[in-house]
């Protein structure tokens, strides 16, 4: 609160960046982890709450006849501009949203705060609802190519990956060592991804440092080794994933990439992704692409593909599949690195292991993948995302990039994923909020130096529990467990409305078809259910009359009777008495049918109604 000068400010104007519609006039107010504007002028008390942490930039405007402009965009794409009454209060609401906005240190967050009212064995199991572990278990590993070494348990091997890593099991301790010593930052080759019914492998790392003529025994048993590991191919793939220009660049600095005069039986190849200052531009340049009002068509396309916004996302998808036709087809392993192999190494990683296992198409394999190729593997989210205030350099859209084209797949196969674009969307905002302890910290090492699992809660739960809201309704699990294979024809690459204008409703429908659908199949699945409770209170009803009429017959009648008509009215008139004894009036089964038909009938009429409307 010490940096909050003025709590407090009415009359402020809301305005709407792209309709000429009358400004929403309510109070701002700023709390400890909020900005909230509370509107005065409508019936219903309407709120927007904005946390601190998801502020990317606040601007002051030159003044304008209303008042004061305040300017503010978000990292979550969210833009709103203020109109603030007095000079006073739009300078000290502008420094203090620069304070809160941009802690010192990580302990700053929202996440050290947050407290959802959960004790701490809840906590404890929160963070152990994903296990990276368990998924290389399903993936047949450890086996008799692949062994998991604890040889960086106390992070001497490589500061910025975990402690654990599967290896060749050929591969012997000094080797393992000696290919840290030559690889940039000690990340050695290592496991990503194990293709069962290939033997082919997926493994990450980061630039040789082999300069213009260097080069490493070790390193180069290392790649042999993986290359044993795969009895299916006599040969393995080296992707780097840099434009050639730039690694050749890297290889007049000491670094580089692999000779293949070195290296027997490997094939090498670029796949010409950019670097993360081009993406930052690129996506600057996007946006203010999606910031004109009422742009002409040609405007809008030629802004557009200025960016390069979408030809840099073509490039990674095309990565990616080169990677998973590789080892599907092809049957060989694959060596992705860039520099450090913590930014396109992990989208293509992840991109190809999507494309490969049908598993990662679903809620939960999504968080599975993204606890293991991203926040295990050290891609450096403290810094991407800009959680603290520090070089602006080092922000860079790279887990953006991703989602980005998982949803581009999902739009190419409508009915290959168990999630929908609002689960996404929500991952994301997760990412840059600081809500929950999983995107905070560079790395595993620096994660444990600050205690994160004993102070903050993990966001997988929280997303686990309400699942229901992020299922696909054309979703079949029958059709998505084979090797999705994309085009990647620069046609079927859209903008993404939902992620770049989610907040700007005056350009969205009101629901989407894909939600509407959604609510009809939990409309249908709650009269199926009421459904279900009838007739299971029908087998009941008629087990209890059954039983009573057997004991009121073994009772009255111990001889056989003669099945008369006279016999069968005196039979009906006891059962009639039977039941008006019990208390209970005798239900035919057939009136009990007409009712589970009649709740069929309204659960079918409520869908076709429902069907009808215009999304």
């Amino acid at each position: 609160m010490e940096h909050i000068l003025t709590p407090k400010v009415e009359e402020v104007k809301l305005l709407d960046r792209y309709t000429a519609k009358k400004p929403a006039i309510g109070t701002l107010y700023l709390t400890a982890t909020h900005l909230i504007f509370v509107e005065t002028s409508c019936k219903t008390r309407k709120e927007t709450w904005i946390l601190h942490h998801l502020i990317a930039a606040v601007e002051r405007l030159p003044l304008t006849a209303n008042g004061y402009p305040l300017f503010i965009s978000c990292k979550n794409f969210q833009v709103v501009h203020f109109i603030i009454p007095s000079e006073s209060y739009c300078q000290n609401v502008y420094h203090s949203l620069l304070r809160l906005s941009q802690p010192e240190k990580v302990e700053e967050l929202y996440a050290f705060l947050y407290n959802p009212n959960q004790d701490e064995d809840e906590r404890r199991n929160g963070w152990c609802f994903i296990d990276s572990a368990m998924d290389f278990k399903r993936l047949g590993l450890p086996n008799e190519f692949w062994e998991l070494t604890d040889l960086n348990k106390n992070y001497e091997l490589c500061s910025t990956y975990p402690s654990e890593l599967f290896v060749p099991k050929t591969a012997i301790k000094n080797t393992v060592f000696g290919s840290a010593k030559f690889r940039s930052r000690g990340r050695i080759p290592t496991l990503s991804y194990y293709h069962k019914e290939s033997n082919g492998a997926i493994c990450r790392c980061s630039q040789p440092l082999s300069g213009l003529t260097s080069r490493c025994d070790e390193d180069e048993e290392m790649l042999q080794a993986i290359s044993r590991a795969n009895p299916n191919s006599t040969f393995m793939y080296v992707v780097d994933t840099r434009p050639k220009l730039n690694a050749m660049a890297n290889r007049a600095a000491g670094k580089g990439y692999e000779n293949e005069d070195n290296y027997s039986n490997i094939r090498f190849q670029f796949v010409g992704i950019e670097n993360i200052h081009v993406m930052r531009n690129s996506l600057q340049k996007l946006l203010e692409v999606c910031a004109m009002k009422s742009p002409a068509m040609s405007d809008y396309l030629t802004g557009l593909e200025g960016s390069g916004w979408l030809r840099h996302i073509k490039a990674v998808m095309d990565a990616g599949v080169f990677l998973a036709k590789a080892v599907a087809d092809e049957k060989a392993s694959v060596l992705v690195h860039c520099s450090d192999g913590w930014d396109r190494t992990a989208q293509v990683c992840s991109l190809a292991s999507i494309l490969l296992d049908h598993f990662y198409r679903t809620i939960k394999g999504l968080m599975v993948l993204i606890e293991k190729e991203w926040i295990s593997m050290g891609h450096k989210f403290t810094q991407r995302c800009g959680h603290v205030d520090g070089d602006s350099k080092e922000v860079s859209p790279v887990f953006t990039q991703f989602l980005e084209c998982v949803w581009n797949l999902m739009e190419q196969y409508p009915c290959g994923f168990e999630y929908n674009e609002k689960y996404l969307l929500e991952i994301h905002n997760h990412v840059y909020s600081c809500q929950f302890g999983n995107f905070i910290g560079n790395c595993q090492r620096e994660r444990e130096e600050i205690r994160l699992k004993e102070k903050t809660f993990s966001v997988w739960p929280f997303l686990w529990e309400n699942r229901q809201q992020y299922r696909n309704p054309l979703y079949k699990c029958s059709l998505g467990r084979e090797v999705l294979r994309p085009s990647t024809l620069p046609l079927n690459f859209k903008f993404w409305c939902g992620m770049y204008n989610n907040f700007d409703k005056g350009m969205q429908p009101k629901q989407s078809i894909l939600d509407r659908l959604l609510t009809i199949t939990q409309k249908r699945d709650e009269g199926e259910k009421k459904m279900t409770d009838l007739q299971r209170k029908l087998a009941v009803m008629d087990g209890v009359l059954a039983d009573q009429c057997s004991n009121k017959q073994t009772f009255m009648s111990p001889v056989l009777v003669e099945n008369t008509p006279e016999n069968a009215q005196i039979k009906e008139e006891d059962d009639i008495q039977l039941a008006s004894d019990a208390g209970c009036e005798k239900v035919r089964p057939t009136a009990m049918e007409d009712k589970i038909t009649a709740t069929k009938d309204t659960v079918v009429a409520m869908e076709t109604t429902d069907t009808k409307e215009d999304f």
